[in-house]
């Protein structure tokens, strides 16, 4: 079983800036790249946000977040992060750290999210 533990979110101005953290422990398998996945309030459709290869350290990026986001991976620590910067209010969501078979594929196992909410 993969556990995670997801934390960073918060609430933040327009502009503002949030650092989430995703530490993944447990059976995990032998490859997976890792990214972010989110769902805004009202049960929107889940969005991909990002992810990271694990072969070659290739990063993804939805197009509404290109510039503004940034992922990165400690793998000694199994940790993957996401900085967000210029935070928008459409941004506002649940944010899943997740597992994949590659970036752009299956989504494996995921996390209980954190909340990130833009408001002035």
């Amino acid at each position: 079983q993969v556990q995670f533990v997801e934390s960073g979110g918060g609430l933040v101005q327009p502009g503002g800036s949030l650092r989430l953290s995703c530490v993944v422990s447990g059976t995990t398998p032998d490859y997976y790249d890792i990214g972010w996945f989110r769902q805004a309030p009202g049960g929107k459709e889940r969005q991909g946000v990002s992810c990271i290869s694990s072969s070659d350290g290739s990063t993804y990026y939805r197009d509404s977040v290109k510039g503004r986001f940034t992922i990165s991976r400690d793998n000694a620590k199994n940790t993957v992060y996401l900085q967000m910067n210029n935070l928008k209010p459409e941004d506002t969501a649940v944010y899943y750290c997740a597992i994949y078979e590659v970036c752009g594929g299956r989504r494996r196992n995921w996390g209980q999210g954190t909340q990130v909410t833009v408001s002035s």
